[in-house]
């Protein structure tokens, strides 16, 4: 399936900034982080229309688990709802939907919910939207190695750490931090990055074609100097 998602970019979106949101509302940080499952719909849709091959998602980190309970519950309750709530209108719209991370520590329905999620939009390829849930690129790295050998390639290597999908172009952080909180290291060697103080629940579609224009603009090099320089 790789192949069918080539023609655009890859795309990598931290979404941070839900629970400050709901705060700055009077509201709970449960209502902020549904107003942010709200939010992923239209940029979902936006990103289809704006040239992104593939979409993933940064919705929980490996990390994550350190939160309190509670909140750890309803986030784990909005996925599954997510996953049930999106599936059709996802597959019927030609987006394919995987999960990466881990599923051992999720609980069983939510396991089941992934999978018939995964199974119901897999023929799909005009998006391919990636959800990383309970992931870390640290564990993702290590994992790799383990099944590495001597002969292993880079190429090899990067099919290995990132399950088939090719590198990522450019980063997108919603909530105004400047780091990457170890999502897609491996993939991201070359991305270009764009941090925003918007808040997750706040970021629409005009903002990701901003974002877009903006990557449109840069200079990628990948090490190599522009052709004028080397003219010259």
């Amino acid at each position: 399936m790789q192949s069918a998602f080539q023609n655009g970019i890859h795309l990598g979106l931290i979404m941070d900034g839900n629970g400050r949101w709901a705060t700055q509302r009077g509201l709970s940080r449960s209502q902020g982080h549904r107003a942010g499952v709200r939010a992923i719909r239209p940029i979902v849709e936006a990103a289809k229309e704006m040239g992104v091959g593939t979409l993933t998602l940064y919705a929980f980190s490996g990390d994550n688990w350190q939160r309190p309970a509670p909140e750890v519950a309803v986030l784990m309750s909005l996925m599954k709802s997510y996953l049930a709530e999106e599936i059709d209108a996802l597959a019927a719209s030609g987006v394919r939907l995987t999960v990466i991370g881990r599923r051992d520590r999720l609980s069983a329905s939510l396991r089941r919910a992934i999978a018939t999620a995964e199974a119901r939009s897999a023929k799909a390829s005009a998006l391919h939207l990636r959800i990383a849930f309970d992931y870390s690129a640290r564990d993702a790295i290590l994992q790799a190695a383990r099944q590495a050998t001597a002969e292993t390639t880079r190429e090899d290597f990067a099919a290995l750490v990132s399950s088939g999908a090719p590198d990522v172009d450019l980063i997108v952080r919603t909530g105004g931090d400047q780091r990457l909180s170890d999502f897609l290291l491996f993939e991201s060697a070359y991305a270009e990055l764009l941090f925003t103080p918007r808040l997750w629940p706040d970021f629409q579609p005009e903002h990701l074609k901003e974002a877009l224009r903006d990557f449109a603009t840069r200079q990628r090099r990948f090490g190599a100097l522009p052709a004028e320089a080397v003219a010259a």
